[in-house]
């Protein structure tokens, strides 16, 4: 029984549309491989610079590419980087945990390949020098419920220039002391900006923290936070959730 032109038309439409799905998603997929991705702040390691609740927009072409830069997380071993770049001291990052590559964290680069990096009684020390560091008032650190704790803010300037602000919650804390790393080859030293509430290059791997992070590891730079909610607002009633957007937060740039 031969198919009517009824029925013909209309598996030739389903077929259009199938093709036309498939190259959008394939394009989709191939945006966020090449040029940039969206993803989602979790924790507060590095408040104030990130909120916990922000959307970043991380680009990918300034390091390169790597299987690090897949969209998707594939277990597949890691390659060198194409086109690859080191960051500049001082960007703000996304990686892939080495610990579990399924999971992306969010760091500032603090030290590069031949830097020795230290922390003296909470202030950071780069190859022999201490940052510079300025008292700049009080600040609230967030938690994932939503909850504030007073945080000293201060105003870091790294060697380069980039200035930022970091949070300090307490005046002696476990990581204000570190031995002096050298950071080799291929790898980078990274903090986040919440100093007491990070666990970063100053934390071993084998102890939940970042090591010692391979460049390879790198999926891009954060440039822009481009929305953001108050996660303390899902404890409430859901009528009321709108108001925990972050509109202000919304397509800013990153520093």
């Amino acid at each position: 029984m031969s198919e009517t032109p009824t029925t013909a038309k209309t598996a030739r439409s389903w077929s259009k549309a199938f093709i036309e799905i498939a190259t959008a998603f394939l394009i989709v997929l191939a945006a966020k491989g090449a040029i940039a991705e969206p993803f989602y702040v979790p924790s507060g390691s590095m408040e104030p610079t990130l909120l916990i609740g922000d959307a970043l927009l991380a680009s990918k072409y300034p390091y390169g590419y790597s299987t690090a830069s897949l969209p998707i997380h594939v277990a597949v071993p890691p390659t060198h980087r194409l086109f690859g770049s080191l960051p500049n001291r001082g960007d703000v990052v996304v990686f892939r945990w080495p610990g579990d590559t399924s999971q992306v964290w969010v760091k500032r680069v603090i030290g590069l390949p031949g830097d020795r990096v230290q922390m003296r009684n909470g202030r950071l020390w780069i190859n022999g020098q201490p940052v510079d560091l300025r008292r700049d008032g009080t600040g609230q650190a967030e938690d994932e419920e939503g909850h504030g704790t007073p945080a000293a803010r201060f105003t870091e300037t790294l060697p380069g220039g980039v200035t930022h602000t970091i949070f300090k919650l307490r005046e002696h804390a476990f990581l204000d002391n570190t031995p002096d790393v050298l950071v080799p080859p291929d790898r980078l030293f990274v903090m986040g900006d919440n100093r007491d509430n990070s666990a970063d290059s100053r934390v071993p791997l084998a102890e939940g923290g970042v090591g010692l992070l391979p460049v390879e590891n790198l999926v891009g730079r954060v440039d822009a936070v481009v929305g953001s909610w108050d996660m303390g607002m899902k404890n409430r009633p859901i009528w009321t959730w709108l108001s925990g957007l972050r509109l202000a937060r919304s397509f800013t740039t990153v520093h």
